[in-house]
């Protein structure tokens, strides 16, 4: 497999192209080419190269060149760091934000239209199994392209997956701003059809595997009066922004069912509001996930030193989501 190698000599970047190959039980590397150090002319430099070396791992090359080169010119902006979050991550998920406003959401609207559908059948996939959806992301593929409804699942997964996708191509349309209708209305079309309890839960609930007690339900609109009033006076970069609000959502955990779905596509809008795109979190890290989130239940406000592990770990998740769903 050929890849693009980037080593760092003095602070200075010098590029590579990789290959790496099993022999004999063994991964064998070796570079074939010297790219430079100049990111803007290694794309010149494969040219130059046999077809060969470069078409296996076309799509790995151009990702590469592609969040490289977005990722040079923000660090010419030197930003300043930021307690929640990694530099080196926060610097990705600012080269993600240019690359989709200066160039993804530049390209005609078919494209646009069509990525997005590939998007959301790893998102729906993702955010229901999360849940315990089991419906395998073949499957979802099939269902929410050719309406091809899998054998021996339930109606109730069927309707997680479609529900997703119309709640999400919704929001990309949506301009309003999050209160609590917004947030009922949301959360009561996601679970159509598979839970008939409306609005917010009338009792109280344990969660369990929880490090958190939920709201008492007398106390759930006040705790989201609360949400939304921090949330609007904060002076958060976005994507801290919207990663502690998904926590203090789930922390509420307002609906008797449906809290993550609903808390993961509320963190996506606040994000799309903000012009950044949308991610998904992964089930193959879920682990990671709870993890992250139950550091976060110690933090009596937003203290960086509970948040930062979240906030870091849903970083990673759209970086890798971002350049694998919206590299055109």
């Amino acid at each position: 497999m050929a890849y693009i190698y980037k080593k760092i000599i003095h602070e200075k970047p010098y590029y590579y192209l990789r290959v790496s190959k099993r022999l004999k039980g063994k991964i064998i590397v070796k570079d074939i080419a010297y790219l430079g150090s100049d990111v803007e002319k290694i794309k010149e430099n494969l040219d130059n190269l046999p077809k060969k070396e470069v078409r296996s791992a076309y799509k790995n090359i151009t990702k590469f060149l592609q969040s490289e080169y977005y990722l040079k010119k923000v660090k010419n902006l030197k930003l300043k760091e930021n307690p929640y979050i990694d530099k080196k991550l926060l610097e990705e998920i600012e080269a993600i934000n240019l690359h989709f406003n200066n160039h993804f959401m530049k390209l005609d609207k078919k494209t646009i239209e069509e990525t997005y559908k590939n998007f959301i059948i790893d998102f729906a996939f993702n955010t229901t199994s999360l849940e315990g959806n089991t419906i395998t992301l073949s499957e979802t593929n099939k269902l929410l392209r050719e309406n091809l409804t899998p054998k021996n699942r339930t109606l109730m997964e069927i309707y997680d997956l479609k529900n997703t996708e119309t709640v999400f191509f919704n929001i990309l349309e949506m301009k309003k701003e999050i209160d609590h209708d917004f947030i009922v209305s949301m959360h009561d079309e996601l679970l159509k059809n598979i839970d008939e309890r409306e609005g917010y839960r009338r009792h109280d609930i344990r969660v369990f595997g929880a490090r958190f007690r939920a709201s008492p339900f007398i106390y759930i609109k006040a705790d989201i009066d609360n949400l939304l009033k921090w949330s609007k006076d904060a002076n958060f970069h976005p994507f801290v922004l919207a990663s502690i609000f998904h926590h203090k959502f789930e922390k509420i955990h307002p609906f008797a069912d449906g809290n993550g779905r609903t808390g993961r596509m509320l963190m996506n809008y606040i994000l799309l509001q903000a012009k950044y795109p949308a991610f998904s979190v992964r089930k193959s890290r879920r682990g990671d996930y709870l993890d992250a989130m139950g550091l976060a239940d110690k933090a009596e406000k937003t203290d960086p030193k509970y948040y930062k592990k979240l906030v870091n770990y849903l970083a990673e998740e759209m970086i890798h989501s971002y350049w694998n769903n919206f590299l055109i």
